[in-house]
């Protein structure tokens, strides 16, 4: 896991700021905040930012998130990117920094100074956890931050990558103080009435294609007017679409001023060389792209193309 490297890396810079990609998610945030405060703890001048002002907000529990910030203030600081396959998803200029690089999606570029990237692990709070234990205390918030990342990435560990490495690092952070009972709490009993109107709206786009193996939503301009929703209010809307007993794939098209952004979503199937040939990334099983804004059936019927052309289903 390169610790000895990462250790004189950080040694070597005065100021450290942790990055996540944008529209962060439970895995992001909870993976930059765990590493904020076994850093803080340790006594390292350490500052946190994401370029997103829609930050989610049911993650407001999770110590120091109120650090969170939304522009970098440290001149030539040593960069910590969590759970962000490419440079270009930080939204930051960092050009001329060192940078250190958390992640476990396998599309990743490895873009930093020092690459700590683990496909086969669930979450980046996982990787996070291994590569920092060695030559940092870890406390009871960083704990609570990496469970929740933990909890959030794996699905309330149901998804395909689970098995006992999981739930072995579950117990760690569990014996560590990590406040599982908060955490399964806040992430499962605090929807906001925005994200439910959003729901039902979206779910009422749902169609069936291929014979009923892929399944696609739509979550229209109009529907975040209406409901008053925000991005982070339709989080895991796509995995509806997948829990359909016949259905394989789930697609889901979120319409934002400038830009479509895509989730897919797969039971077993490989999904990731159909977010990559539309500039995307992610897991095998839940990736994901951005488009420039367009007809929606058009695009639809692109992604739709691309993904009987990439898999058999």
């Amino acid at each position: 896991m390169q610790s000895s490297a990462l250790k004189a890396l950080m040694d070597a810079h005065h100021t450290v700021t942790i990055l996540s990609h944008i529209n962060p998610d439970a895995d992001a945030i909870g993976t930059s905040l765990g590493i904020y405060s076994l850093l803080k703890e340790s006594g390292k001048r350490v500052e946190i930012a994401n370029i997103s002002a829609d930050l989610p907000r049911h993650l407001d529990f999770l110590p120091n998130f109120s650090k969170i910030k939304h522009k970098i203030d440290y001149r030539d600081s040593l960069i910590i990117a969590c759970d962000c396959g490419s440079l270009d998803r930080l939204g930051f200029d960092v050009e001329g920094r060192s940078i250190i690089n958390i992640d476990h999606h396998h599309t990743n570029d490895h873009y930093g100074e020092i690459n700590c990237v683990e496909p086969h692990l669930s979450a980046s709070a996982h990787v996070a956890y291994l590569v920092f234990k060695e030559d940092f205390a870890l406390c009871k918030d960083a704990a609570t931050c990496f469970y929740t990342a933990l909890l959030s990435d794996t699905r309330y560990f149901t998804t395909n990558n689970v098995d006992e490495e999981v739930f072995e690092f579950a117990r760690e952070l569990i014996m560590l103080g990590a406040d599982h009972k908060s955490v399964a709490s806040n992430l499962t009993q605090r929807r906001s009435l925005a994200s439910l109107r959003m729901l039902g709206s979206v779910l009422g786009t749902l169609r069936l294609h291929c014979d009923a193996t892929i399944a696609s939503m739509v979550a229209t301009g109009e529907m975040f007017a209406a409901s008053g929703a925000r991005m982070s209010d339709i989080e895991g809307v796509v995995d509806y679409a997948r829990s359909l007993a016949t259905v394989e794939v789930g697609v889901l098209l979120v319409e934002r001023e400038s830009e479509i952004k895509v989730s897919l979503r797969s039971k077993s199937v490989d999904l990731s060389a159909v977010a990559q040939y539309f500039g995307g990334g992610g897991h095998k099983n839940a990736c994901g792209f951005t488009l420039a804004l367009g007809d929606i059936e058009e695009i639809l019927d692109k992604i739709l193309e691309q993904i009987k052309k990439s898999i058999t289903l």
